[in-house]
């Protein structure tokens, strides 16, 4: 005879949501709780990872290494060295990965994980701090650590309380509150943030600068003041920028042309084969030194409807040009 599994109904919509409603208030709950239990342990936990020469190392079995994982990742990514270490593989070499000067950073609700009570014996002969993330203040965990902080919960947000998820979550936010009160008490700015996020945008945004993708040299389109207009048309489409610099007799930049200045000439009936391109340019026009951030120019081309300016020393003398296409392939845009 076969077993049949009975087909249930889906669930309706207002069931679900209540459902979601539930989990999520009884993790809010969760941390509004271990927020009023935060005491001197948690000053006792910073300055142990404060005061720490090497790095930390994280580890947790499980969920909780799931949890360790990104903690490690908060802390590197906000100016404390950190890498996880699965405490299963510790007992197979990974151990050697941990110095004295570094600080064991380990999670477990239960505080008797096997797997990290296993490594405990060597961890204290080389003389490594230990912190504990635990939400059982008696367990032999707790017990060894030089600190501990406790992230005991209720309940699970599990119907049948098996689950790791309010712990985790608790673990989860104690680990982020660990890494932004370092992040602050350090005094990390965003271009710190930027230096190990090189390839995200934010990355980008801190550590490009125009220097970094102007054009230079030869590649610069320029004409005298007095150019005919034909000539300063070869040079605008020859450079590929949609303009052109306009300097005066000592190489300063006195004014821009650019297509739009060439439409503007047309209404006007201006006769192209006769004009002078200092008759017809844009004066005083935007621009940029080097050390500018090239993140800062997008608002200010967006704001005055240009797609492109120079680059100018303090004597005014153009030392490079870009556009809001130069601006786009930076990835700062």
């Amino acid at each position: 005879m076969t077993a049949h599994n009975p087909i249930r109904p889906t669930p309706d919509q207002n069931s679900l949501i209540a459902l979601g409603r539930r989990v999520l208030q009884l993790e809010a709950d969760t941390l509004s709780a271990l927020v009023g239990e935060l005491d001197a342990s948690f000053a006792d936990a910073c300055r142990l990872l404060w005061n720490c020469r090497g790095r930390v190392v994280v580890v947790g079995m499980g969920k909780s290494g799931h949890i360790g994982g990104k903690i490690a990742a908060t802390l590197a990514s906000t100016g404390t060295p950190a890498f996880f270490v699965h405490p299963g593989e510790a007992s197979h070499g990974d151990l050697g990965m941990i110095t004295p000067d570094d600080v064991v950073l380990a999670i477990s609700h239960s505080g008797e994980t096997a797997e990290i009570l296993t490594i405990l014996p060597i961890i204290k002969r080389m003389g490594v701090r230990l912190l504990a993330l635990t939400g059982a203040p008696g367990s032999s965990l707790a017990r060894e650590a030089d600190v501990q902080l406790g992230v005991a919960v209720a309940k699970e947000a599990c119907p049948l309380d098996l689950a790791p998820t309010a712990s985790t979550t608790a673990a989860l936010a104690m680990g982020d509150a660990l890494a932004i009160a370092l992040y602050e008490s350090r005094g990390f700015t965003p271009e710190d943030f930027a230096r190990s996020h090189p390839g995200g945008r934010l990355g980008r945004r801190l550590l490009i600068y125009v220097s970094d993708i102007m054009h230079k040299g030869s590649r610069i389109p320029v004409v005298p003041v007095d150019a005919p207009l034909p000539e300063a048309l070869v040079e605008m489409t020859g450079k590929g920028l949609g303009m052109t610099a306009v300097v005066d007799a000592d190489q300063r930049l006195c004014g821009i042309f650019t297509d739009g200045d060439l439409r503007r000439a047309l209404n006007k009936g201006v006769d192209v084969y006769q004009a002078v391109v200092g008759s017809v340019m844009t004066r005083h026009p935007k621009t940029a030194t080097a050390d500018h951030l090239a993140a800062e120019l997008v608002p200010v081309m967006r704001a005055h409807n240009i797609n492109g300016l120079f680059v100018v020393d303090g004597d005014q003398k153009i030392v490079g040009a870009l556009n809001m296409h130069d601006l786009l392939r930076a990835g700062v845009v």
